[in-house]
């Protein structure tokens, strides 16, 4: 069994639609919790004026019943409070899908290509992943974010605990646990915003209470950090992804970034003390957490816009303007940790299968007993 989902809808449409296939049956699901993590994307600092129209609430409309998944597929609808007709699109965004999308659909208004390459689809994306963190919840798996760069102002690397993370992130309009460097990456965002430009910036991300296992190096389609690396850049504006060191790998011998392995006798488990490798190895997780950081760009749409082309006249021109974020690293953790949850939750019923909640929960308490045994 996997999961899958479809999404449909545009940016100033009517509103977004999705279909996820694939959850068993008996999961609780609360509307609220889906709603909050709606609201979690909304938020942060460096937001433009849309967040102030749109108040976003998930209407599920099939596969849930009295609280709990049937096993059917399940609907969403999410209204968008900002649907109207907007005049033609003719000067491409440099940075934008505009362009590319124009000529590749032969559409000559770009507004046919930005409603749907717009960021807004996220939102349907995050609602699709927080029932994939109910059903994680019940798997004691945990998922955070938090934001480490913002146009250059950077949280120190020494990593904290999950919990750490997971409690100060909320705290910051800039999903950053430190006080004193959120100062500074507001600053640097209303430095961007009086100069009519945009930041972008890194966030991480860490799943917390994973089995080993999860993935499979027996083929490149079945490894899951290749899997997550792509969910990852398929959120708008993400050009980069790392796990665990990542890049900074390079650097070193190898004596230093492979993470030793340990074995506790009074738990009955192998282990490491370093998390080098992100939680993976071989495609597979470790067991240890997973920690993947991704780079988001900035805004390509500026208020002082660059040079563009009049689609009709082929003239030199300022590219068009729209209503836009100076920054939106904050909102884009949140989308990420909830296209994770899903990942997860994909990987896990790829692995022990099920068609209700118990029977997975059955195989999975067998699969932990299996390695308790190794």
């Amino acid at each position: 069994m996997a999961l899958k989902y479809l999404t449909a809808g545009e940016s100033h449409g009517m509103g977004l639609t999705a279909i996820l296939e694939g959850m068993p049956s008996h999961v609780p699901i609360r509307e609220k919790l889906i709603n909050t993590e709606l609201k979690r994307r909304q938020q942060g600092y460096g937001r433009g004026g849309r967040m102030k129209i749109e108040s976003d609430k998930i209407k599920i409309t099939s596969g849930v019943k009295q609280g709990k998944t049937l096993g059917s597929p399940i609907a969403l609808w999410l209204e968008n409070k900002d649907f109207k007709a907007k005049k033609p699109l003719l000067y491409p965004r440099p940075g934008h899908a505009d362009l590319s999308g124009g000529l590749k659909y032969n559409q000559h208004d770009f507004r046919n290509i930005l409603e749907r390459a717009s960021a807004r689809e996220t939102a349907i994306r995050v609602a699709i992943g927080a029932i994939c963190r109910e059903f994680l919840s019940a798997f004691k798996i945990q998922v955070t974010g938090h934001v480490i760069n913002i146009g250059g102002v950077c949280l120190e690397r020494k990593r904290p605990s999950f919990k750490t993370i997971q409690t100060k992130q909320e705290k910051s309009p800039c999903r950053c646990i430190d006080a004193k460097v959120t100062k500074q990456m507001i600053a640097r965002i209303d430095e961007a915003k009086i100069k009519g430009d945009s930041v972008g910036g890194v966030f991480e991300v860490i799943v917390h209470g994973l089995p080993t296992g999860l993935g499979s190096p027996m083929h490149w389609d079945g490894k899951l950090d290749a899997k997550i690396a792509q969910s990852l850049l398929s959120i708008q504006a993400i050009k980069g992804v790392e796990f665990g060191t990542g890049f900074d790998l390079a650097d070193e011998f190898g004596s230093k970034v492979h993470d030793e392995i340990y074995y506790n006798k009074s738990h009955k488990n192998f282990f490491h003390k370093t998390n080098h490798a992100g939680g993976f190895e071989g495609g597979m997780t470790t067991g240890e957490d997973i920690v993947v950081r991704a780079v988001m760009k900035p805004i390509a749409t500026l208020k002082k816009p660059l040079s563009s082309i009049n689609i009709k006249t082929k003239k030199t021109c300022p590219a068009s303007v729209e209503r836009a974020d100076t920054c939106a690293v904050p909102a884009a953790s949140v989308i990420a940790e909830n296209v994770l949850c899903f990942d997860i939750a994909n990987a896990l019923l790829e692995k022990f299968g099920g068609d209700s909640l118990e029977e997975t929960m059955r195989n999975y308490e067998g699969y932990l007993g299996q390695m308790r045994q190794y």
